[in-house]
């Protein structure tokens, strides 16, 4: 799995979501910025991006997983 096809399956799967996926073989590095986390605590916003990419990693194909997880709102005040 590469860093764009991170990228495609977790913007496909969490709506009105941005990614930016960075990363090789099987370690990655995720931001994700969706208007879903409105509310949710960072463990929470964590556990959604894990269950979308829980088949890749049940297949070896994701070995390690760094995120960062934000509302639009958030994103727009760094």
């Amino acid at each position: 799995m590469n860093a764009s096809e991170v990228k495609a399956l977790l913007e496909s799967s969490i709506p009105q979501s941005d990614v930016i996926a960075e990363g090789e073989g099987c370690n990655f590095q995720v931001t994700v910025v969706a208007a879903i986390f409105e509310g949710l605590s960072t463990v929470k916003r964590q556990q959604l991006v894990y269950s979308h990419l829980q088949d890749a990693i049940a297949s070896g194909a994701i070995h390690a997983v760094t995120m960062k997880t934000y509302t639009p709102e958030q994103k727009n005040s760094l």
